[in-house]
């Protein structure tokens, strides 16, 4: 058995913010990305427990959302693992467009620093 791809991405929204806008995301993202699509999507607290298909291939994992982080773990089936590099990085630039940039304060404006 192989090992899951986990993706951790930080934010500042705060547990409710996220899971309001991780509600609607994985469909978002699915919609966006025409080779996959959505097979289940269930929630169960702050737990999101899905199963997606990809190239034919099926995958399962869930999303578990934190006050200050969203950690996403799926499990690949062989043919997939070999995108895993890629998919880890698409995943983790939609996450941060979803939930927000971790500097980001909220309000709409830029961080200073």
């Amino acid at each position: 058995m192989s090992a899951p791809l986990i993706v951790s991405i930080p934010h500042r929204l705060g547990r409710d913010e996220a899971i309001r806008r991780l509600r609607t995301g994985l469909t978002r993202a699915a919609s966006a990305i025409s080779i996959l699509s959505v097979d289940e999507e269930r929630w169960d607290g702050d737990r999101m427990v899905f199963r997606v298909r990809a190239l034919g291939q099926a995958a399962h994992g869930h999303v578990d959302v934190a006050d200050d982080h969203v950690r996403l773990e799926v499990m690949l089936p062989w043919l997939l693992q070999r995108f895993a590099e890629a998919a880890q990085s698409v995943i983790r630039q939609r996450g941060q467009v979803l939930l927000g940039r971790p500097d980001d304060r909220g309000g709409g404006g830029r961080a200073s620093g």
